[in-house]
């Protein structure tokens, strides 16, 4: 086998490679007497069909899968003999007549077009100086959680006075018989129907007109269902309801207790408490990794600055783009970057792909200098966790990845990256700081 680089502008490299005629040739030979003596053809006894007829019958298609073979074992040993790391795989180009080297009168020869990773040195994790922002739950947030969890539980009694009429907030009991142009329509009706007026399930306007309705109350009212309603058959009409008020209800008071605890399958009010601490624990937990992790980043990238592969980039931004674009045609984009130009949003979006391409590099590199790897395992867990994500697609999910290695391997890229990041915290000199609950959460991208 012959390699020769070609050409090396830059990371670019065009690695030439060339495998003997006669290489391939005595491969076919070696493969033909092999299978030779296992074959069984008409006009010849059982393993005494002779190689020439295997060949000449054969050939061809044996060239062919040797060919491939040739092909996927020399490009790898002709990396490694060039002394290059891709950073993708490389674009193959056969520079031989095919046919020739089918028939073993020519040499087979290709190129390979491929980018490299760069050549630098990282920073020692052991360096940099980081902030680990610290924060742990108090009383009051203890007691912000127990009156949100309260208020999802709400329950209702029924409203109490001499003249009950429904109000916001109230909870009525309902049955209602939509129409179009006088004739009901599917879906339109229901009986014993709870409304909460002001929790905006039912259509715009529609619970408004019950406000200052009383028990057997019968009346009807009129509704314009919105133009993007889901049943394109109602979008934009206007219908009337007949409806009879069968029941109102004011909101309970919920007294968080130990009743209230059991009531939502715990122990006691304690139990509750310890759980709800927990929990808001572990969010501020990962809120202040990210921060963390962030700084990390921000000092990382700080720290370098070499050639980047310009395909890697160009992915990455396209990638990028590709959901500015999807977010632009939804109304997604965030005041600022709706103001901006297409071509200011390129220039300041493929700063970030660039970032993350270095940082993807440097973390790489500190990762591949300390042994760090993913296992099998570790992907299989994050597959499952994946899958648990979608409740009764779960098989399907699964199946996914075990027929997409594409897929599989982009899921292992954040966890190789979590570990690295894991590995250099331990090794880093970082400070804890005190920090408000409000700088904590306080909203950051992380790119």
């Amino acid at each position: 086998m012959q390699v020769v680089q070609k050409s090396t502008e830059g990371l670019s490299r065009v690695i030439a490679v060339t495998i003997p005629a006669a290489d391939l040739t005595a491969r076919l030979d070696a493969k033909a007497a092999e299978i030779a003596p296992k074959m069984k053809l008409k006009g010849f006894r059982p393993g005494k069909v002779p190689v020439s007829h295997v060949k000449k019958s054969f050939g061809r298609d044996m060239m062919g899968e040797i060919v491939n073979d040739a092909i996927n074992e020399s490009s790898q040993k002709a990396l490694d003999e060039a002394k290059v790391r891709p950073a993708a795989p490389a674009e193959m180009k056969l520079t031989s007549d095919m046919e020739k080297v089918l028939s073993g009168s020519d040499d087979l020869a290709y190129e390979m077009a491929l980018e490299v990773m760069p050549e630098f040195t990282p920073v020692d994790p052991k360096t940099l100086k980081l902030e680990r922002p610290v924060y742990e739950a108090s009383d009051a947030d203890l007691d912000e959680a127990l009156k949100e969890l309260a208020g999802q539980a709400k329950s209702y009694e029924d409203k109490k006075g001499k003249t009950v009429k429904a109000a916001e907030g109230d909870q009525l009991t309902i049955d209602f018989l939509g129409k179009l142009d006088g004739v009901p329509f599917d879906g339109g009706a229901a009986e014993d129907a709870d409304l909460v007026i002001g929790s905006n399930r039912f259509i715009p306007g529609f619970e408004d007109q019950l406000k200052g309705a009383k028990v057997g109350d019968e009346k009807t009212i009129e509704v314009t269902f919105p133009e993007d309603y889901q049943a394109k058959n109602l979008a934009g009409k206007l219908a009337t309801f007949d409806i009879k008020v069968k029941a109102i209800k004011a909101e309970a008071e919920t007294k968080i207790d130990d009743e209230f605890a059991t009531r939502i399958g715990l122990e006691s009010l304690d139990k509750l408490k310890d759980l709800l601490r927990q929990n808001l624990n572990q969010q501020y937990a990962g809120a202040a990794r990210f921060k963390l992790k962030r700084s990390l980043l921000d000092a990382l990238d700080a720290a370098h600055s070499f050639d980047l592969p310009p395909k890697m980039v160009e992915a990455e931004f396209d990638g990028i783009w590709k959901q500015v674009e999807a977010d632009k045609e939804a109304g997604r984009l965030t005041p600022e970057d709706a103001k901006k130009s297409d071509k200011k949003l390129k220039e300041e979006y493929r700063k970030i792909a660039e970032r993350r391409v270095r940082l993807g590099l440097v973390l790489a590199e500190i990762g591949r200098a300390n042994n760090v790897g993913v296992s099998d395992q570790e992907l299989n867990n994050a597959i499952m966790q994946e899958a648990r994500n979608y409740p009764g697609q779960e098989r399907a999910v699964l199946d996914f990845y075990r027929q997409n290695p594409g897929a599989a391997a982009q899921m292992r890229a954040p966890i190789y990256e979590e570990k690295v990041c894991d590995l250099i915290f331990t090794v880093a000199e970082v400070k804890d700081t005190p920090i408000t609950k409000e700088e904590l959460l306080k909203d950051e991208e992380e790119v």
